[in-house]
């Protein structure tokens, strides 16, 4: 499947070391309110809730911080208002990105955005002009030292799922959204260890660039991820080998 990348296999890598610091938890718990506001406070009524609190449990929170932001969200405790918006843009190479965030002031983050955007060789684009190059997916990764491509693809495949590839050192398993935990407990199920499981949005086709470029991009990503109201960012960026390794 067209679409499929470097930058995906290595993002759980950039969460895990992200958990370790701490810095993983402000997202993760913004992503919670969101998801309890949004579809309910039962996670096994509201699957992207489900999925925010399997990220806080990956991450080691604690599960008094994971109650209190699924309360926030439903209105039982008081909290900070957020909102969802997606901002477009191009990159050096006219790699293009689409950057997630929940913020509870657009048009700060709309500004401080696009400045990061200008002071990496890119530009923030209108609504409209990069989403279309993109569409939802569940997208499971899992280290290839922990099975076999046979066993995997049967389990994944038997299970609902749309596509496997092998990338660098991982498998990356692709679902339809409305099937990513289906899949994810098969594949736990068959004692599989998967490394990340979420809803992202996959590029429908890669731009090529070289190492000097890719290392632009990927400090582009890297300003982009590190902004407090930014939950993803995604990109075609097709980024070479050797700058990937540079990253891992």
């Amino acid at each position: 499947m067209s679409g499929h990348n470097k930058w995906a296999s290595i993002k759980h890598k950039k969460a895990a070391a992200d958990a370790k610091r701490g810095a993983a938890f402000t997202k993760i718990i913004r992503e919670i309110t969101v998801a309890a506001k949004t579809g309910g406070g039962d996670p096994t009524m509201n699957p992207r809730l489900r999925t925010a609190i399997q990220a806080g449990k990956d991450a080691n929170m604690p599960a008094d911080n994971i109650e209190r932001a699924i309360k926030k969200g439903t209105g039982e405790l008081e909290g900070v208002s957020y909102e969802e918006v997606t901002y477009e843009g191009f990159g050096p190479g006219g790699i293009a990105l689409l950057v997630a965030c929940l913020t509870d002031n657009k048009n700060r983050s709309a500004s401080e955005i696009r400045s990061i955007f200008g002071k990496n060789g890119g530009n923030m684009g209108s609504a409209g002009g990069v989403a279309w190059m993109f569409e939802k997916k569940g997208l499971i990764v899992v280290a290839s030292s922990a099975t076999t491509e046979d066993m995997l693809m049967e389990t994944a495949l038997n299970a609902g799922a749309e596509d496997m590839v092998a990338v660098d050192e991982t498998f990356q398993v692709t679902t339809a959204p409305s099937d990513l935990w289906v899949v994810r407990e098969a594949v736990e199920k068959a004692g599989i260890k998967i490394e990340s499981a979420n809803l992202t949005m996959v590029p429908k086709n890669m731009t090529a660039v070289d190492a000097g470029t890719g290392r632009t991009v990927v400090k582009l990503i890297e300003a982009l991820e590190d902004h407090d109201d930014v939950q993803n960012v995604y990109t075609n960026a097709d980024i070479p080998d050797e700058v990937m390794k540079e990253i891992a």
